[in-house]
């Protein structure tokens, strides 16, 4: 049914909104996910439209299947707004938290606004476009073909169409925190210096006066520890007529409370409250989490003064059945996935990704490469870049709006540029020089990084350097990982190196009993050559403490829907867990022992090669116990160490034919652990 906001829901919203805030403010903030009718532009039948809830996207079937040529074009999403007598003298916006890849915002059927950019939030004024004690029609056309003036051009990965995230109505005084700097809260918070002792920040308020005359006005900023204040400071600005304008407010802090990562992610409370007359006109709230890192070209990544690896994986925001169209329970799971794993870092790869997730990354402590989706093509056809004004700008305006929006999260450590541009034809050399001179401006607090896979002067642009390895993969073995950090560290001594990406594919339904390597582009990816990829891979990275962060492709299969190997085509099956998220692979557990310190852990790994064919064989578990025993059939196999790396082998271990029982056991104190499964020698 359309949305009615009738004096009592709007009461409702009102309550909800002040509650939210936590100050007597004016703003209202409402969803506006439910109920809009949607059609594809060629379907031009008036009873073609149909239902829909946000999030959204019409690819969730064909990208995913596998088909190349999945529906890129223009969608259309249409919603009735009432729009109350009430809101008459206020301001009223639409904020859009993702639309793929282009906008076209119509209000009652006029032309309103145009966003270009499928991973940033936008919004729209729509004060003068609505009709007060009405219903009003907002349509959202949105296009994800393909467009050369527009990040991406091409990637490994599917360009799915809609809208995907939310959408708000914010509805505010005339006299307001502005929403309206690239998709911003309208509060910025610039951590100058921090340590231990000290802290200094500033806040840049953007406000916006749309009263017929200037107005003297007040900018409370409070810090806050939960409810307890830590600090009050007003400023009297002056906001002059129709004119946005912004403003700084600067404070100190003796003896902060650091948020320490994993160990300790706390968070502050900023609050900003913009006051006419002596009473709260608008107000917005920002976490704040004060930090301070460094990043050695011998010794790597340090927090707060200390030491960190930053052990992290990758991941694409899409999934089985959903496309991109997550909702807030999908990104919740993922994160807890994340932190179970051990990881203290992740790639958002390769554009920016829901505020929720990275919400939630800055309350777990786990460290983010945020970045916008200047993307190449990888092994494919294809360009990353055309030397034309408008794309140029378009990336510009992508960087801009990535560090504005998101910039408040101390969980986000560095800015990512590129991956996998190439040098053939139009050279991107010089304008990611431009994006990096942006991103400093923008930003003048966190280094900027970039993913390669090639050689040449691009790779020593930003502050940071990572490359995307697949030594062990696509050719070579992972060893040769090893000696390809040590050449480029001894060649380059100053060059502050990670790994953005390595990993290997698998099938959990492609299972041998004996180790050989596949042919990567094939329809057979065992999983126990994924498992052996990245335990010599992790034993290369995990060596060489001068690589600042390491980052596995993928946490999660992803759909591309023009791949086709592994057990199914359109998935790139990379991930540790399968794509959705109910199966984590050996690989996985493998991780979890070395990275997660918080519990014991013993997993068996190989469980899902159940038909052996071999009666001598070998069994390997993953521990972070000192050891663990094997039993076969109720025999013992012996004690066995773990290494330097959690795993523990039993060699030559004799199978019966038929069925087999297979038990790995371990103690940690009292508690005891133990694993098991079943598995069947083939008779000859």
């Amino acid at each position: 049914m359309p949305m009615d906001l009738r004096p009592t829901t709007l009461l409702l919203a009102t309550m909800l909104a002040l509650h939210a805030t936590g100050v007597s403010a004016q703003r209202i903030q409402i969803p506006m996910d439910e109920d809009w009718t949607f059609h594809l532009s060629q379907d031009v039948e008036r009873l073609s439209a149909r239902r829909v809830d946000l999030p959204h996207t019409w690819n969730a079937q064909d990208a995913l299947a596998g088909r190349i040529d999945y529906k890129r074009g223009i969608g259309n999403y249409e919603k009735v707004l009432h729009v109350p007598h009430e809101w008459q003298g206020k301001r009223i916006f639409l904020r859009f938290e993702g639309a793929n890849s282009v906008a076209d915002i119509f209000i009652n059927g006029i032309h309103s606004g145009r966003h270009k950019g499928g991973y940033g939030a936008f919004v729209v004024e729509v004060t003068d476009k609505v009709a007060y004690g009405q219903d009003n029609t907002v349509l959202a056309r949105v296009n994800n073909g393909e467009n050369l003036e527009v990040m991406p051009l091409t990637g490994d990965f599917n360009f799915y169409g809609g809208l995907y995230r939310g959408v708000q109505v914010i509805v505010t005084p005339p006299a307001c925190l502005s929403p309206l700097d690239h998709g911003s809260p309208g509060v910025r918070l610039m951590q100058d210096s921090v340590r231990h002792d000290f802290a200094r920040v500033r806040a840049i308020v953007d406000v916006s006066n749309a009263n017929d005359m200037a107005r003297q006005a007040v900018l409370r900023l409070r810090l806050l520890d939960g409810d307890e204040e830590v600090l009050r400071k007003d400023t009297a600005i002056r906001m002059e007529q129709g004119a946005a304008q912004s403003h700084e407010i600067g404070f100190t802090l003796r003896d902060p409370h650091l948020w320490d990562g994993r160990e300790d992610p706390f968070l502050y409370t900023v609050e900003v409250a913009l006051l006419v007359n002596g009473a709260v006109s608008d107000a917005v709230r920002q976490k704040l989490g004060l930090r301070y890192f460094d990043i050695d070209p011998d010794r790597g990544f340090f927090l707060n003064g200390r030491h960190l690896r930053l052990k992290g994986v990758c991941r694409h925001q899409d999934r089985a059945e959903r496309g991109n169209a997550l909702l807030p329970a999908h990104h919740d799971e993922d994160a807890a996935i994340i932190a179970d794993i051990g990881a203290n870092a992740v790639r958002a790869a390769h554009y920016p990704q829901a505020e929720r997730f990275y919400d939630l990354m800055d309350s777990l402590g786990i460290f983010v490469w945020a970045e916008i989706p200047f993307v190449g093509p990888g092994g494919y056809n294809g360009k990353g870049f055309v030397n034309t004004t408008e794309f140029k700008e378009n990336g510009k305006e992508q960087l801009r709006e990535m560090i504005r929006q998101h910039g408040n999260h101390p969980s986000i450590c560095v800015w990512g540029l590129f991956n996998e541009l190439t040098m053939t034809g139009d050279d991107p050399t010089d304008y990611v020089r431009e994006l990096n001179d942006l991103a400093h401006a923008e930003d003048p607090t966190r280094p900027t990084t970039a993913a390669s896979n090639c050689d040449g002067e691009i790779n020593f642009i930003t502050d940071l350097m990572a490359w995307n390895r697949y030594d062990g993969w696509y050719g070579g073995t992972p060893a040769q990982l090893g000696e390809w950090l040590d050449k480029t560290h001894a060649e380059h001594p100053q060059l502050r190196i990670g790994v953005s990406e390595y990993g290997a594919g698998a099938s959990i339904y492609h299972q041998q009993d004996t180790l050989v390597k596949p042919a990567p582009v094939s329809w057979w990816h065992p999983e126990n050559w994924q498992t052996h990829y990245h335990i010599e891979s992790w034993r290369e990275i995990s060596s060489r403490p001068f690589v600042w962060g390491s980052f596995i492709w993928n946490l999660f299969d992803f759909g591309a829907a023009h791949r086709h190997e592994g057990d199914r085509p359109g998935i790139n099956d990379k991930g540790l867990v399968t794509f959705d998220r109910k199966t984590k692979k050996d690989a996985y557990y493998f991780y979890k022992a070395n990275w997660d310190e918080t519990e014991p852990m013993l997993y068996l790994a190989g469980k899902r090669c159940t038909t052996r064919n071999k009666a001598m064989q070998q069994f390997m578990a993953f521990t972070n116990l000192p050891e663990a025993e094997l039993i076969v059939n109720g025999q013992s196999q012996g004690k066995a160490k773990a290494n330097s790396l959690c795993v523990v082998r039993w060699e030559n271990v004799q199978l019966k034919p038929g069925e087999n029982t297979i038990e790995v056991r371990g103690k940690d104190g009292k508690t005891r652990l133990e694993d098991s499964y079943r598995c069947t020698l083939q008779a000859k």
